[in-house]
């Protein structure tokens, strides 16, 4: 074997390994947590707040991420039929169902113990999110705190830095920062610490560089990563491990992986004929299936807006002021949270500009029966997009929890409708 296959050998895939070994300890050491009989922070991926937490050593709890790894581990139906005997509706997001289900099973989950919540704090880049946090403010009388984040009206309406819109937002959020400083201080019983969280945000500052980095590295054909399969992987560190020295290397080391898969020309498929952009949320309960629809034709997704939205503005590569931090995390949330809500109703324009960067042949809409927020408007976003290109598009119903509600066989009908759509296009294309 040559130095250069050894070299690809130990490098390609590197991303996925660490990345579900990282993943792994971290569950490892919340169910620690939970034995422990300690308490964490709830959060949530839009706007976590994980670097003002990191500051204060609160173990992080990710609902979100807990309920889908239920599902890939096709488990959820288990959690979402005892939430629903409990009383919960089977309209509601599966995602609160499934953290139901673990809540009333004392912590107990398919990765491990989840701990008691000594404090939530979320946005309000979800309406679910101040539903959800309710409930555990009712079951454990734990504080909640809620960062309100002025979002977009419509779209084209984002102000930037310098704007005295923008500047009156920002310090209407660095105001509620420093409440939640003061609150935490009262949880954790620390006094915050400003050099711990200067270098808290100088992991994130890494972490968030890298990441907009490997997204800008598959435009290269062939893809270097799939957005739907190995992205999920990604995000769950980009979220987990925020604000972190682990997680940003493993960022730092990602870059290095994709350049050099780039360089060689080492795709993620042997063979790629489609290059597909996702809008939506991945339909985890059949997540390896799901993907083999579109990769049996020789399909990969190179982007997605899951990717935006998930990753808790890592996508946009912002870096915070080490040197005026509060004021600069008002900044970067604002920025990161309004980005996340424009990804899930204002995709379209986006979309369009990245076609060309991207080569994007097709456009899958995947909206899901949980989740009214990220689903809504998709319907109007495809027909913006078909009426401003000549794109094909999917729009392909199914449920990012609910097994009960995913067809296999209709949803792979509808996939080969479509990749037999565009392989028609392209032989009419040619006979002009």
């Amino acid at each position: 074997m040559s130095s250069q296959e050894g070299n690809n050998g130990d490098i390609v895939g590197r991303g996925n390994r660490e990345g579900a070994s990282l993943f792994r300890d971290w569950f490892q050491e919340l169910d620690q947590t939970a034995n422990s009989g300690q308490g964490a922070a709830y959060v949530f991926v839009m706007g976590s707040l994980n670097e003002i937490l990191k500051a204060f050593d609160f173990p992080v709890v990710f609902p979100e991420i807990n309920s889908l790894q239920t599902a890939v581990r096709r488990v959820a139906g288990e959690f979402l039929n005892e939430a629903e005997d409990y009383g919960y509706s089977p309209d509601i997001c599966g995602y609160v169902k499934a953290d139901i289900a673990v809540q009333l099973r004392g912590g107990k989950h398919p990765m491990g113990r989840i701990p008691k919540p000594s404090i939530a704090v979320l946005t309000n880049a979800c309406n679910t999110y101040i539903k959800w946090a309710e409930v555990w403010e009712r079951m454990y009388k734990v504080p909640i705190f809620t960062i309100d984040i002025p979002g977009t009206r419509s779209q084209g309406t984002q102000t930037w830095p310098g704007d005295a819109s923008f500047e009156n937002d920002r310090k209407y959020v660095a105001a509620q920062l420093r409440e939640l400083i003061k609150v935490c201080e009262e949880v954790s019983g620390k006094k915050f610490d400003i050099d711990k969280f200067r270098e808290v945000l100088s992991h994130a500052n890494a972490m968030s560089v890298s990441w907009k980095a490997v997204l800008e590295i598959n435009k290269q054909r062939p893809a270097v990563f799939n957005a739907l399969t190995d992205g999920t992987i990604f995000l769950g560190v980009a979220n987990g491990l925020r604000g972190t020295p682990q997680g940003a290397k493993y960022f730092q080391d990602l870059v290095k992986e994709m350049e050099h898969k780039a360089k060689n020309g080492i795709g993620t498929l042997t063979e790629e004929e489609f290059r597909l952009f996702f809008v939506g949320v991945p339909c985890y309960p059949i997540f390896r299936r799901f993907n083999e629809f579109f990769s049996e034709w020789k399909g990969i997704f190179v982007h997605s807006t899951y990717l935006w939205f998930a990753s808790g503005g890592t996508n946009l590569g912002f870096e915070y002021d080490l040197s005026n931090p509060i004021d600069s995390l008002a900044e970067g949330l604002l920025i990161s949270v309004r980005d996340a809500m424009d990804s899930m109703f204002h995709q379209q324009v986006p979309i369009l500009n990245l076609a060309d960067p991207f080569s994007i042949d097709g456009v899958v809409y995947h909206p899901i029966k949980s989740c009214r927020t990220v689903s809504t408007g998709l319907a109007d976003g495809r027909r913006y997009v078909m009426q401003n290109r000549d794109i094909s598009t999917l729009f392909i119903e199914s449920d990012l929890m609910d097994q009960r509600v995913v067809s296999e066989a209709q949803m792979k009908n509808r996939v080969d409708a479509f990749f037999e759509g565009m392989i028609s296009k392209r032989q009419q294309a040619n006979l002009v």
